[in-house]
């Protein structure tokens, strides 16, 4: 090929790249940010199981990984020319993706802080255990949406399942919490108790637009 067709050709490429610009492959961004916050949760469950010091600065460092992760998802949203699905769709799942890589920090940081100073106990393990049960699950629903959306409802069913067992964890955990005579370890242990639950909440919401672009998909 001579020096003017290479141009040629170089120029075109050139201007089809600015009318038709790529399009950023978001199925595979989610399913990399989904799998990051799998390892959270396997992090935080680990910190649980054995109060783990190492576990907990993991877990604070995959917190800031989790901020690029989301960042870099949202420029490439903001600057994409056109999507796969709604944009408001993939907002959200970066967003909700990233509030509980948020939790998973905030109780380990709790637990740790002078405040309240708790060590894990057995509903806090159960409750870890069922949170990264159904980020699990939620994981392989996002990284299915570029091969195989329709599988990604039983990923969503089995992520339901595992919030309403910590919801009922929750509720089994204050109930015993109440029997104690000690005020100050209610308060303190009601909290992580309640963060626990809260991570279990944008969990389900996580999985109820994993459920929404799959529908979409399908």
């Amino acid at each position: 090929m001579s020096n003017l067709s290479v141009a040629k050709t170089s120029i075109t490429r050139r201007i089809l790249h600015r009318v038709f610009p790529k399009v950023p492959n978001f199925f595979a961004l989610l399913a990399e940010q989904s799998a990051h916050v799998d390892l959270s949760a396997g992090l935080l469950a680990e910190y649980m199981g054995a109060d783990s010091s190492q576990a907990a600065k993991k877990i604070v460092e995959a917190e800031y990984e989790g901020d690029r992760l989301k960042i870099r998802n949202l420029t490439l949203l903001n600057e994409a020319f056109s999507t796969p699905i709604d944009r408001e769709d993939l907002h959200r799942a970066i967003i909700n993706l990233d509030e509980i890589i948020n939790s998973c920090k905030s109780i380990v940081v709790e637990m740790d802080s002078a405040v309240l100073a708790l060590k894990p106990d057995k509903y806090c393990l159960e409750m870890a255990v069922h949170l990264k049960s159904g980020v699990e699950a939620v994981s392989a629903g996002y990284g299915r949406l570029g091969s195989d959306p329709k599988l990604g409802r039983a990923d969503a069913e089995k992520a339901d399942k595992a919030v309403r067992n910590l919801t009922r964890t929750h509720r089994r955990a204050l109930a015993e919490l109440f029997q104690d005579t000690d005020f100050h370890n209610i308060f303190r242990r009601k909290e992580i108790y309640s963060e626990l639950r809260g991570a279990g909440d944008r969990l389900n919401v996580c999985n109820s637009t994993l459920l929404d672009i799959v529908v979409k998909l399908c």
